[in-house]
């Protein structure tokens, strides 16, 4: 695709106006996230995302907006399970309510700058070195495998995150070496105590957020120039999938523990681009009679996979819920059964203690008319 300066400034400034206005318009007051408010703005950010892609179809054609509209597929489906992770910082660090959304916006904002040097970087060394196509299949066979390997350690059904969230080398050094508050000053990131400047757990909470997205952009950015080797739709795409995290994060955060088979899904999607990165090296190596899998199938598949992961997840999730209720609906019936024999225990001693008392009335009765007679 054919990008010219004035493109790339134009589309950055773009980029740049639409993060300035999600932030004066929805983030700049800290406020708890409905689900109402969440869900508006998820789909502004996906209807912004398909108007991108209908602009790229409008000036360059087919290809660049399938290539877009795949590699955006991938991303979003890498990013939820960024979620699983975020959610786990969240009760680590025990972030109130009201500023969950202050940190996600940095914590996204540091993603996307660190990013943008992931795509310049892997953009130079693919242009230098095609070998590494290679290297970027390989990566993500493995990377499936392990996903596929840790699901199954976790036991079927157990497709989300660790049960502890563990602190990177980074937090862990700037804990050591900057001394920090032990509450939230509301969305201050460093306030003076005692003549000394400490930084506060909000800083702590933004700079985990946006490192621990680092991590997963060693598995998203090779998965993306597998469908395309465009550094403008790689970082396009990139953008407008980490863009609207923010707001999914409230959408779907109760449904992230039912997504128990997202581990099996989003490793049939790297495996399958890996695969796909593979055969694309061998043919770059002169080797033509790899098959070169289109952009089509790619996006058909990739959707496929989700929709499939998704049916599956849902309804594995609802046997636990199902058991839960029945357990539940077992348990209120047994104690509405142990109140019902306290009742009738209750009354048939009502009764024993009537019949007792109407006995010795009798015995009275019956002795004071023999003595009279």
């Amino acid at each position: 695709m054919d990008v010219s300066m004035a493109l790339w400034a134009t589309t950055v400034g773009v980029l740049v106006a639409l993060i300035a206005a999600d932030f004066f318009v929805g983030g700049r007051k800290p406020h708890e996230v409905s689900l109402r408010e969440a869900g508006t703005w998820t789909a502004v950010w996906i209807v912004l995302a398909l108007l991108f892609c209908g602009f790229l179809w409008w000036h360059s054609g087919a290809t660049p907006a399938g290539q877009f509209l795949a590699g955006y597929v991938t991303e979003k489906s890498l990013s939820v399970d960024n979620l699983f992770v975020f959610v786990l910082i969240m009760a680590r660090f025990s972030v109130p309510a009201a500023y969950q959304q202050r940190v996600l916006m940095v914590g996204v904002l540091i993603a996307l700058v660190l990013r943008a040097g992931f795509v310049a970087a892997g953009a130079a060394i693919i242009a230098g070195f095609s070998w590494v196509f290679f290297l970027f299949g390989g990566f993500l066979i493995w990377t499936a495998w392990k996903l596929v390997k840790e699901a199954r350690a976790k036991g079927v059904g157990a497709g989300g995150p660790p049960s502890e969230f563990e602190e990177n080398r980074l937090l862990k050094a700037v804990g050591r070496r900057f001394p920090a508050t032990d509450r939230y000053h509301g969305t201050a990131l460093f306030v003076r105590e005692h003549g000394r400047r400490l930084m506060t757990p909000m800083l702590v909470v933004m700079l985990a957020i946006g490192s621990t997205d680092v991590l997963f952009a060693m598995d998203s950015i090779p998965a993306i120039f597998g469908l395309t080797q465009d550094p403008y739709i790689v970082l396009t795409a990139n953008a407008f999938a980490l863009m609207g995290l923010r707001q999914l994060y409230f959408l779907i955060g109760g449904l992230l523990t039912r997504l128990v088979h997202l581990s099996y899904g989003l490793s049939v999607i790297l495996g399958f681009i890996g695969v796909k990165l593979l055969l694309h090296a061998l043919h770059e190596a002169g080797a033509h009679w790899a098959p070169q899998i289109g952009i089509p199938f790619s996006l058909g598949f990739i959707v496929l996979v989700l929709a499939v992961t998704t049916v599956t997840s849902l309804r594995a999730s609802r046997a636990p819920e199902r058991q839960r209720e029945e357990a539940e609906r077992q348990r209120e019936e047994a104690e509405r059964q142990r109140e019902e024999a306290e009742r009738q225990g209750e009354a048939a001693r009502g009764r024993a203690d009537g019949a007792e008392g109407e006995r010795v009335g009798a015995r009275r009765g019956g002795g004071g008319g023999y003595g009279c007679g």
